[in-house]
């Protein structure tokens, strides 16, 4: 993909014209019905059913180099950036930059898949596997990544983007500790603090940029959430303020780290915020099963649903926009997830405990 062209002037927001189309696109998604059938597949009755769906071309492009789970792989990733190019591509004015702001979340997961693969000695077909096209780095920074020798490497490759002074601090740490937590951390504090940057801390509530606002918190507040559990979880020696991230509404850092230590209290206060109600199943299936990836499934189901809401109660706004970048990522992986278990052996039941069903 790609770098994202300039912001769009003086032109103004299309968003009656860019919602019509995502409406489109979102009809044709998998549903919960398509997941249960892929699950009692083996990989290549998956690839066949794929080459019967919207990921046809992807399929019949890349199936003369590759095969099963890494086909279907490949084809994920090269949809899902054809699709949110397709985003930018139909998006004017502030919207286009709203949308562009927010897929360079792409561009975190990418910069941490070649870090922890050059830390665990994959090689180089490996990572790129693992990596999404469909944020703001071009393909000659990716290859860039993708040829370097080492973190420090990496480290220095992205010095001139968004995570570039938060990564050069956290080398210092990941030298003395060994430890890839500084690294990763430092990524995503920079990719959700920039996301928030210059936008105002309280605009008008029903304005489309309060509603953008207002759906950042909310992915800022799950994500801090995810890290207090693993933290409360992990019973590790660790100072919840190193992973504390700022611009949500939920937690300030001393709250979080007074919460972080005791699980039953993190939970209630979840329970009597804002977010009770949307996140009710959720809670209850961590007090209940006393399982981690469970209930990151259900936080990641809650925020779908939380901007899916949001799409109702305002159709005019940013909100179906960005509530169809998180279904259509839901959707590549739980196909990713299916396609990796089934090769690797495991139950339907286990592969269905991998997904994220709503």
């Amino acid at each position: 993909m790609s770098s994202y062209r300039a912001a769009s002037g003086g032109r103004s927001s299309n968003y009656e014209y860019v919602i019509a189309r995502v409406r489109s696109r979102r009809a044709s998604l998998f549903d919960d019905d398509d997941y249960r059938k892929l699950v009692r597949m083996g990989t290549s009755e998956i690839a066949r059913f794929m080459e019967e769906t919207e990921y046809e071309t992807e399929m019949n492009a890349l199936g003369a180099r590759y095969s099963g789970s890494d086909l279907v792989e490949y084809a994920l990733n090269r949809n899902l950036a054809k699709h949110f190019d397709d985003l930018l591509e139909w998006s004017e004015g502030a919207l286009y930059n709203y949308i562009a702001r927010y897929l360079r979340k792409f561009d975190a997961w990418n910069a941490k898949t070649v870090i922890r693969g050059l830390y665990s000695g994959a090689d180089e077909s490996e990572i790129e596997d693992d990596l999404i096209r469909a944020g703001e780095f071009g393909d000659k920074r990716i290859d860039q990544l993708l040829s370097a020798g080492s973190i420090e490497e990496v480290v220095d490759l992205l010095e001139d983007t968004i995570f570039g002074a938060s990564l050069g601090d956290a080398y210092e740490v990941y030298e003395e500790q060994d430890v890839l937590v500084p690294l990763e951390n430092a990524i995503d504090r920079a990719f959700y603090e920039t996301l928030l940057d210059g936008l105002p801390s309280n605009p008008e509530p029903d304005s489309a940029t309060g509603l953008y606002v207002q759906f950042l918190r909310a992915e800022v507040d799950f994500r801090n959430l995810r890290n207090a559990l693993r933290l409360a979880r992990s019973g590790a020696e660790t100072d919840p303020a190193e992973y504390y991230i700022e611009g949500g509404k939920l937690f300030d850092q001393q709250s979080l780290t007074q919460l972080t230590g005791n699980m039953d209290n993190l939970v209630a206060a979840v329970r009597d915020s804002t977010y009770g109600d949307d996140l009710d199943s959720a809670l209850s299936a961590l007090e209940d099963a006393g399982s981690l990836v469970e209930f990151e499934r259900a936080l990641d189901a809650a925020l779908l649903e939380y901007a899916d809401k949001l799409s109702t109660r305002y159709p005019l706004s940013v909100c179906p926009v960005l509530s169809y970048i998180l279904a259509k990522e839901r959707e590549v992986d739980n196909i990713r997830a299916i396609a990796r278990g089934r090769e690797a052996g495991l139950s339907p039941d286990e592969i269905e405990q991998e997904l994220v069903i709503l």
